[in-house]
């Protein structure tokens, strides 16, 4: 049954290729059970290799400021990233072993310009294929890689964490509109590699580094991540028919005499296959957006109600965001144990890595648990945020494996309000916003983690003036 019904939907859509070159029409009803595993592996590792070099500036934070503090401080050194990343500030006279800037100041140069791209997206995205951009965010993470390795200023160093910025915003939210096109099950693959990049990419650094590699040469072989991007994204994935790779998707128009009515048929025909399976199977089927989703441009009436539909989502998600990357980027450079048999750059590496840890789990989750109350994950992620705080200042906590505990804990809750939240977003949106309202959502954790770097520079100074 289920056969016949694929061959029937195939033939559907051929009929519809050959009256529209320029169309695109998602596949999930009729991929194999093949290309569905190609899919969402290619999903996986497309949200490994994205969210790699983001990940990894953020764990090389301490590294960057001490270094190029310690290079203002001394005489001119190579153009290289090498030296010794583990000394204490000598000027520093705090209880807290502070760097003179924040880490927030990497945090802001690794969010601000992707949240820029998100923002700016709907002017112009659309007009480009995504092809181009996958190309664009491969050459932008080679030269954030490149940058910060052979940097010799804090400015050089800087771009390239904008650089890394750029490609890991623009890539985030084309590969969530991508997955429109896609059945449903890539968005777990995605949520999963996006947490993998966090694990993966906090635990090679600070092995490859705590191994004696020096940090330059560490982002040297961390190379190999945008080449795999490359592969992934045009040997893996398995498109669906006449995807727009090198165009952009123009809008629909007129057929001529009787394309109209034959494209009606069409979609008459799909919908009522609809109805059949939403008959015959007990539990809602994941469907892929109907043919009608790409005839034409989404109207600003349209666009506004797919706005207001995931504000609901979008809120909270950026609620947790502000509130656990206040802690990663504002709070956990202060809470420093010197008795500790770690230095305080390895304390500040392990963090970074379990935290990430706790992300992988709670995005791979989605098979086993989905939590619709978002707000609750929230309140959980700002209970966390009083404690830690309190412990910077009042330095109750007496040792770091606590730390590293709330931390796991954390990156649990933020990985599951981010999986969720675009789980019940392509869930509940209509066929045809489904794109749209995907990428633009994407600006709620982004946004909450300007936020937070925003806020932790004042956190930073005051603490460190104690």
């Amino acid at each position: 049954m289920k056969m016949r019904r694929g061959c029937e939907t195939r033939q559907i859509m051929d009929e519809a290729d050959s009256l529209d070159a320029d169309r695109v029409i998602p596949h999930n009803q009729v991929e194999g059970r093949s290309s569905k595993i190609r899919n969402w592996s290619g999903f996986w590792l497309l949200g490994l290799c994205n969210n790699f070099a983001y990940v990894v500036m953020l764990s090389a934070a301490h590294d960057i400021l001490t270094k190029q503090q310690s290079d203002n401080s001394t005489t001119p050194t190579p153009p290289s990233l090498d030296g010794d990343f583990e000394v204490r500030n000598s000027s520093n006279s705090t209880r807290y072993d502070c760097n003179p800037v924040s880490t927030a100041v990497v945090l802001l140069a690794d969010i601000l310009p992707s949240l820029v791209i998100k923002l700016s997206a709907t002017f112009y995205i659309h007009h480009v294929p995504y092809g181009f951009r996958v190309l664009f965010c491969v050459g932008a993470t080679v030269t954030s890689f490149l940058l910060v390795s052979f940097s010799t200023t804090m400015s050089m160093s800087i771009l390239g964490v904008v650089f890394a910025s750029m490609g890991s915003g623009l890539g985030e939210l084309s590969f969530l509109s991508l997955t429109a096109f896609f059945s449903s099950d890539v968005l777990e693959g995605w949520g999963s590699g996006t947490g993998g990049a966090g694990v993966a990419g906090a635990l090679m650094y600070s092995a490859l580094t705590q191994a004696g590699l020096s940090p330059p040469d560490t982002l040297l072989t961390m190379l190999l991540v945008p080449a795999a991007m490359l592969l992934s994204y045009f040997l893996l994935l398995a498109f669906p028919p006449m995807f727009p790779q090198w165009r952009r998707l123009r809008e629909a128009g007129p057929m001529g005499r009787g394309g109209a009515e034959e494209r009606r048929r069409l979609m008459d025909e799909r919908e009522e296959e609809e109805e059949e399976e939403e008959e015959e199977e007990s539990e809602q089927q994941e469907k892929g957006p109907r043919e009608d989703r790409a005839n034409g441009p989404l109207s600003c009436t349209e666009k506004m109600r797919a706005i207001k539909m995931i504000l609901k989502f979008v809120l909270p998600l950026g609620t947790v965001y502000y509130a656990e990357y206040f802690i990663n980027q504002g709070l956990l450079e202060l809470l420093f144990f010197p008795k500790s048999t770690m230095t305080h750059a390895e304390q500040y590496r392990w963090y970074q890595t379990l935290y990430q840890v706790g992300v992988l789990v709670s995005r791979s989750s989605l098979r086993c648990v989905k939590i619709r109350n978002l707000w609750a994950l929230a309140l959980l992620q700002i209970v966390n945020t009083v404690f830690l705080l309190s412990a910077v200042y009042f330095q109750f906590l007496p040792a770091p494996w606590l730390v590293f505990i709330i931390v796991l804990y954390e990156g649990l809750l933020g990985g599951a309000a981010y999986v969720n939240t675009f789980y019940f977003i392509s869930k509940e949106s209509g066929d045809r916003e489904r794109e749209y309202a995907m990428a633009a959502a994407s600006v709620g954790d982004t946004l909450g983690i300007a936020l937070a770097a925003l806020t932790a520079f004042p956190a930073h100074s005051y603490f460190c003036s104690l």
